[in-house]
């Protein structure tokens, strides 16, 4: 500098002190940014970087079990596979203009993999987004093939795809109680049965978690869930019993293919606390595929269908007149001889008597000495008995759609026809739940319990939350007639009753037979062809264990009475029901398990020889047919209608113009005149059916 002239010299230190000066300027602008960013402003500048750098996730908690009585899962949740995609991570790096290419050939790829369509792959790759479901619950050979779409070392890896577990209902017993269980949607929610009813306390509570995520917005985890019970839901414990409800469905699925009924149920319940046992309805569903099924059988028929009771009325008809001294349990009761004209409507009997008992009405199934009884007791006190059984309200149980039947509220007065038909079930409906719990008071000595259904809650460890305990709702008749009432029902089972076929042997069975004809829609009549068949009643008679209601809609074939339709469902399902509980008829001994071993190989060998015994007859038949000869004007040759269930065999006889004469049930097993005979067309062909073995 001392070398430098000096107004030169002067010239530099001005200019590098006024650029000292800017520098300290800019610096301090800096500083004095710095601080108003990291502590005036520091709070909201630090809930900004927490949420880029953060993510929260929902996490949708795993789906409670439901279990049996026994705890035997009837209802579970598994985790499967499934595939989501992350758009804006798979085009991270590709330029603009080659974005539409790589999507098309991307789309084109995952398509192949997951077996889908290429168009909806495209559809859903094209919006861009981070995320979105390509394909759910997927399987192991399409979980291979993602993987291998993602694979480095392959030249045009697919990023953004992630492989994730997804909560997925299976129900391990696929039909068992399928419409008392209802299914999930693929959403997560219960849609139906106590999947829906029991939605709140299955499902839980949906948490939070949050944490970091790297550039590629991956979600790396940091903190953990403040509720660990929030990732589950609640398990739910039923009172149905597994062994029971299989015997159950089997029966009534049984009956259901015999008489070619429509639909059907079974109910099996405790009388001491309410709890049932079993609740089956058929035709029944699958609920793990229960798309396929169809909508009609994914309704529990014996909640939600309700049918004019019939005979099984007089019960409760009779228990209210003894209950209100209308009448005494050995009055005789004139039944006009089996015709009784009431206002412009003839009442029929089909047993035809004179003078009758109380005990001999119910054995008989009289509509005539019903009539009687519940006109000598008024209609507002049948009404008050009716309603005091349950009928007309709702049972309680924790099940979507019930119905609550139709019983007349008595504001007006009931006509006598009206009295008298209600009397034996007609002009009122009630459901199968209804009528085994209004049974269920009759052999608990007149009290009316609730039905329970779920008998405990528990979280995710096992920790009771819930517990069930009986219910009375009301005293429906004193325990004196309730105990006359359940004597008189033993003679339905017994003697000439109409429940013979309902009786179990070793034990005394109290119950009571229906069959119930329906109203024709088209005319608002009551038909002739089509009835609904029911038993309800209990066992043992003395000391009730189970109460059994079995109730068959629209049986077809020669057979529609309840007795016979109806009561030996009754009978098997209560044999096995008995025997699983420990209930064995007074003077038996266990049987051992040798003979049981003798038993199921003499039963083998019976069986066998009757398949060879029916083999040759049905060839021997079939040899004598020789329908060689021209058929004439007028003439039809009779085809071989061996193993033809009842409507398929009425179907086909009538569309040759014949006229087919039934005997018996189930399937064709004979006929007369044989397969190949040439009958004129309006002729008569007998045909005799046999239930399946």
């Amino acid at each position: 500098m001392k070398n430098l002239d000096p107004n030169r010299a002067k010239w530099i230190k001005i200019r590098m002190g006024i650029l000292c000066g800017l520098m300290a300027t800019g610096l301090g602008t800096v500083v004095s940014g710095a601080y108003n960013i990291q502590v005036e402003d520091g709070d909201q500048w630090l809930d900004l970087a927490e949420r880029q750098r953060q993510r929260r996730l929902h996490v949708q908690p795993k789906r409670g079990t439901i279990y049996d009585r026994n705890g035997a899962p009837l209802a579970e949740s598994v985790e499967v596979p499934s595939v989501s995609a992350d758009a804006v991570e798979m085009l991270r790096g590709v330029e603009e203009k080659y974005v539409a290419a790589a999507l098309l050939r991307n789309s084109e790829r995952i398509a192949e993999a997951l077996h889908l369509s290429m168009e909806e792959v495209h559809e859903k790759l094209s919006r861009r987004r981070r995320f979105v479901w390509l394909k759910r619950r997927v399987s192991d050979q399409e979980v291979t093939a993602i993987r291998a779409l993602g694979d480095k070392a392959q030249r045009y890896p697919i990023r953004g795809i992630t492989i994730e577990g997804e909560g997925h209902r299976f129900y391990p017993n696929r039909e068992l109680a399928g419409p008392v269980l209802g299914f999930v949607s693929p959403d997560g929610e219960g849609r139906e049965g106590l999947e829906l009813s029991l939605e709140h306390e299955l499902k839980g509570h949906a948490s939070e978690l949050r944490g970091l995520r790297d550039r590629s917005g991956r979600l790396i985890f940091s903190d953990g869930v403040d509720d660990e019970q929030a990732l589950a839901g609640h398990n739910v414990y039923l009172t149905i019993d597994k062994a029971i409800q299989f015997t159950a469905e089997r029966e009534l699925d049984a009956a259901l293919k015999t008489y070619e009924a429509v639909g059907g149920s079974v109910i099996v319940v405790d009388p001491s606390n309410g709890e049932i046992l079993a609740m089956a309805s058929g035709p029944g569903y699958n609920p793990n595929d229960y798309g396929a099924a169809d909508p009609g059988n994914r309704r529990n028929r014996a909640i939600v269908d309700r049918f004019e009771p019939g005979s099984t009325m007089k019960v409760f008809t009779m228990a209210g007149a003894l209950a209100n001294r209308a009448i005494s349990p050995t009055q005789p009761i004139y039944c006009e001889e089996g015709n009784m004209a009431i206002d412009n409507i003839v009442i029929h009997d089909t047993h035809i008597s004179k003078w009758l008992s109380p005990t001999q009405i119910l054995t008989v199934s009289s509509n005539i000495g019903a009539a009687k009884i519940a006109l000598s007791m008024g209609e507002e006190k049948l009404y008050e008995t009716f309603r005091r059984f349950g009928f007309g309200d709702a049972t309680g149980v924790p099940f979507p759609g019930e119905t609550i039947g139709v019983l007349r509220p008595a504001k007006r007065p009931w006509v006598q026809v009206e009295t008298a038909a209600a009397a034996f079930g007609q002009g009122i409906s009630v459901s199968a739940l209804q009528l085994v719990m209004a049974m269920s008071a009759v052999a608990n000595n007149g009290r009316l319990l609730e039905p329970v259904l779920v008998k405990r809650t528990t979280d995710a460890t096992g920790q009771p939350l819930v517990e069930s305990s009986p219910r009375v709702r009301r005293d429906a008749v004193g325990a004196h007639t309730a105990k006359l009432v359940s004597e008189m029902l033993v003679s339905v089972t017994e003697g000439e009753g109409t429940g013979v076929e309902a009786a179990i042997p070793g034990f005394r069975v109290a119950g009571k037979t229906a069959t119930a004809q329906k109203i024709d829609p088209a005319t608002g009549k009551y038909t002739d062809t089509h009835y609904v068949a029911s038993f309800v009643g209990f066992v043992p008679a003395e000391k009730p264990r189970i109460v059994i209601a079995v109730v068959l809609d629209e049986p077809m074939g020669g057979t529609y009475a309840g007795g016979s339709v109806a009561g030996p469902v009754f009978r098997r399902v209560g044999e096995m029901a008995l025997r699983y509980l420990g209930v064995m008829p007074k003077g038996t001994e266990p049987v051992k398990l040798s003979e049981l071993s003798q038993i199921a190989r003499t039963g083998a060998d019976q069986a066998t020889n009757a398949y060879q015994v029916m083999a040759e007859q049905k060839a021997l038949t079939q040899a004598v047919v020789t329908p060689s000869a021209p058929l004439k004007g007028g003439e039809v040759r009779l085809p071989d209608f061996q193993g033809f269930p009842i409507r398929e065999a009425i179907k086909s006889a009538k569309a040759l113009g014949l006229l087919p004469q039934l005997e018996g049930t189930g399937r064709v097993t004979r006929q007369e005149p044989p397969a190949g005979a040439v009958l004129p067309k309006g002729a008569t062909v007998k045909l005799i059916f046999e239930p399946p073995a």
